[in-house]
């Protein structure tokens, strides 16, 4: 069950109230509660459980896909992989191969030096645990071109006063939502995620990111889901927004790839767009299973 969905549903039925605001009280009394107990749940059971400071071997397959390596064009990796782009960007993508290329190892030096301005690779990070940590932290000990590696926890860190984590619902182009404006009443708002975007430079360094240069989007582990509908509606129709390609989970012969391709053009507003920049089935791959950390000793 999808809690932040769930909890948006009882907050329509709220709107029915008339002058008495005590069911949408009520409402975000239990929502809290829920909170504080998730958060705890993850602390004991999984972050003080679990060793993120080293990957299993199984992750290898992960960090080869985050990998920045030059290609050889002309074959036909080199094709498939241009094709998960616009034709517009052929050049551009040629260009900075070749500069690769050129460069060899010597870029991996340059960059530490402060020589040259390699592509930066950004982790919108929705978990709250401190899962993408351990993988930063190999790349950065990759010998390679693997330019520069950010990560924002975007909904939080657990126990973190300065990221708390952001729970809630955050559609604010579902059509019930200008209602919930109407209300004039604070409480209805208070677990829209937007507000809480605003306590932290979260939301602001995401928006300089995505300003700064032309990005690709690749979706891992993430369903795409209404609860963080205007955050990817933001980064998917954005113009520096080449195109989406999703990493999806395989088993048994099926796969959610079409569920997860779904679920994001329900994000878009322009559908010709959201086809034009969504990768085919044929140009993505699953993600890598079996990847677990291992307890704390």
């Amino acid at each position: 069950m999808d809690i932040e969905n769930e909890y948006y549903k009882l907050l329509k039925d709220c709107l029915n109230e008339r002058n008495d605001n005590s069911m949408v009280i009520k409402l975000n009394e239990e929502f809290e509660q829920i909170k504080e107990l998730f958060e705890k749940y993850l602390t004991e059971q999984i972050a003080e459980k679990y060793d993120f400071e080293e990957l299993n071997e199984n992750a290898e397959g992960i960090l080869n896909h985050l990998s920045i390596k030059p290609k050889d064009l002309s074959s036909f990796e080199g094709i498939q992989y241009l094709k998960e782009f616009p034709n517009i960007d052929y050049h551009d993508l040629k260009e900075y191969n070749n500069y690769m290329q050129k460069a060899g190892k010597n870029l991996y030096k340059d960059v530490k030096i402060g020589k040259t301005t390699p592509k930066k690779t950004l982790f919108l990070n929705f978990n709250y645990t401190p899962t993408v940590k351990a993988y930063l932290t190999q790349i950065e000990e990759m010998l390679g071109l693997n330019g520069e590696f950010k990560q924002i926890q975007i909904h939080g860190r657990l126990n973190d006063n300065s990221n708390k984590i952001n729970f809630g619902f955050g559609d604010e182009m579902d059509d019930h939502y200008k209602q919930i404006e109407g209300k004039d009443d604070n409480e209805y708002l208070k677990n829209i995620k937007s507000f809480q975007y605003l306590q932290n430079s979260n939301y602001k360094d995401l928006l300089d990111f995505i300003d700064s240069e032309k990005f690709q989007v690749y979706i891992m582990g993430h369903s795409c889901g209404l609860s963080d509908r205007i955050l990817l509606n933001t980064i998917f129709e954005h113009e520096h927004c080449r195109s989406i390609k999703v990493f999806y989970h395989e088993k048994d012969g099926k796969d959610n790839y079409t569920d997860i391709v779904q679920n994001i053009s329900r994000h878009f507003n322009k559908k010709k767009m959201m086809r034009d920049k969504l990768v085919n089935k044929s140009l993505c791959q699953p993600l890598p299973q079996n990847i677990r950390f291992a307890l704390k000793k």
